[in-house]
């Protein structure tokens, strides 16, 4: 960071706006968005914080900021999106995250315009607007702006009457002419200058509008831009971004306490959670949940059915693990920078000995479930760089309590720190994915014996409808017709009847 950036970076405002990397060249090389200028910006140059390596070089080749301070955290969104679109910054293009980014389409010269989020842009002659990287933003942002300027969705064929948003003032009512076409249009042209970043131009036009209609005493008009101008300072006064930025922060805090806390060579940027999940031993299940940069990678998560019968967590810790860890799935999935596994220290000893038997140095940590302790175990080999070695200092500045024993180390972390939070998460979220897998396995199996025990249903036919319909479940909610159009009008009936007495002894 040279100097003209360092200086530039005391004078950044405490206020919603975007701001512009530019390279030696004075070539604008990314572009952002923040609710609060000042922290967002900073981020970038903390060297505790964790980058990937694309952010890494972006920042490698920052040679100025600039900056532009706006009213509104909806200001900052729109005009962000309309301003990258513009200038192409290369590290925006760089950055990006195909799957996650939102265009708004508006079809306008339809003769039913339309407005909808979609991911990819097509070549359709429809006015589209974006990327948008934040979806949750733009969704709740275009739920203000419908009040403001109310579109229509979607287009169902056959309906002539205007919808319940028509009568929630959502909708024009095209179907029943409640809006004439042209009057619709004008309408999109303001929602367009409004997602362009023309909020201040647009907001005098309608208060000028508004004061012209009360003039000459059209007072049904000058009401219906009255709530327009509602609408439209209402979206102000959300917070648009400041919720994901304090995320941001607070994952970055956390990463830097684990780093800190567990002596880690650098912050842990893939983090995986495993848990096992059954009931009485049966259907049991073990979940893979994958947090990158502090937040679920969900397209990452793996979930195991266990080989290893009984009711046993360690053997079963001790499996999902090894097959984790197995030559097929080390090539196939990147490998993570920290493991969790939710127990205590049993889990953790037997989570340790399928990694040790891979021959890996992957730190492993347990989160115990009642305290929601970090468990460590000491390293009993000469191959220190297997077992995590904590600092004691970093555990002294962040206020932890330490209990150790002759194999263990066990770390009680303050309920507000950002580190157990995390942990939590992770937590959570591996026991979530686990349940849900198991409650499906169980589920099936449950539907499936049910139709083995309807008399008359052999394993051929079974098969036969399962076939046919997709799965057991489907089976027994089949209606008399189709179940006859596969077995024959007395086979399908039979059966259909005797469906019929098990739903009536509630067994379905």
């Amino acid at each position: 960071m040279n100097d003209k950036v360092k200086a530039k970076l005391r004078k950044l405002p405490a206020s919603p706006g975007v701001y512009f990397y530019k390279d030696a060249s004075g070539e604008i090389i990314y572009i952002g968005k923040a609710s609060n200028l000042r922290n967002r910006v900073r981020q970038y140059f903390q060297k505790s914080r964790a980058f990937d390596q694309k952010t890494e070089v972006l920042v490698g080749e920052i040679a100025d900021v600039e900056w532009t301070e706006l009213e509104t955290e909806a200001d900052a969104l729109f005009l962000e999106a309309e301003l990258i679109r513009r200038y192409q910054p290369r590290f925006n293009i760089l950055l990006r995250d195909d799957k996650s980014q939102l265009f708004v389409r508006i079809d306008y010269k339809s003769d039913y315009p339309t407005v909808r989020l979609i991911r990819r842009p097509l070549d359709d002659g429809a006015e589209y607007f974006g990327p948008y990287i934040n979806g949750l933003a733009v969704k709740k942002a275009l739920h203000y702006l419908r009040r403001a300027f109310p579109y229509a969705t979607a287009r169902h064929l056959g309906q002539k009457r205007v919808s319940l948003h028509y009568h929630l003032g959502l909708d024009p009512g095209l179907e029943e002419n409640r809006t004439s076409l042209a009057e619709y249009k004008a309408n999109l042209r303001k929602l367009m200058q409004y997602l362009r970043g023309g909020r201040v131009t647009l907001t005098r036009q309608i208060e000028k509008d508004m004061m012209s209609a009360s003039k000459t005493k059209d007072y049904e008009k000058a009401a219906i831009l009255r709530n327009r101008l509602l609408a439209l300072q209402e979206l102000s006064k959300q917070p648009l971004l400041a919720e994901r930025e304090l995320a941001d922060a607070a994952q970055d805090h956390a990463l830097t306490q684990l780093t800190e806390l567990l002596g880690l060579p650098k912050p842990p940027q893939r983090v995986e959670g495993f848990d096992i999940s059954h009931l009485q031993g049966s259907d049991t299940v073990a979940s893979m949940v994958v947090f990158k940069g502090g937040v679920p990678y969900k397209i990452a998560y793996r979930k195991f059915k266990m080989h290893t019968p009984g009711n046993d967590d360690f053997a079963h810790i001790y499996e999902a693990l090894t097959r984790r860890f197995s030559e097929t799935n080390r090539r196939k999935w990147e490998l993570p920078d920290l493991i969790l596994i939710d127990g205590g220290k049993g889990q953790l000893e037997a989570g340790l000995r399928a990694r040790d038997e891979a021959g890996l140095g992957i730190p492993v940590i347990g989160i115990a479930k009642k305290y929601d302790d970090i468990i460590i175990k000491r390293s009993t080999t000469s191959q220190n760089l297997q077992y995590i070695v904590p600092s004691s200092a970093g555990a002294e500045r962040m206020g932890v309590r330490v209990v150790e024993d002759k194999k263990f180390i066990v770390f009680s972390l303050p309920e507000t720190s950002h580190a157990v939070k995390f942990l939590q998460r992770v937590r959570d979220e591996s026991h979530r994915f686990a349940v849900s897998y198991h409650h499906s396995l169980r589920s099936h199996r449950q539907t499936a014996s049910l139709l083995e025990e309807i008399p008359g249903v052999g394993p051929l036919t079974r098969k036969k409808l399962i076939r046919h319909f997709g799965s057991a479940k489907a089976v027994l909610a089949a209606q008399p017709s189709e179940l006859k159009a596969i077995l024959g009008d007395k086979r399908g009936q039979d059966l259909a009847d005797k469906l019929k007495t098990y739903r009536a002894q509630g067994h379905l």
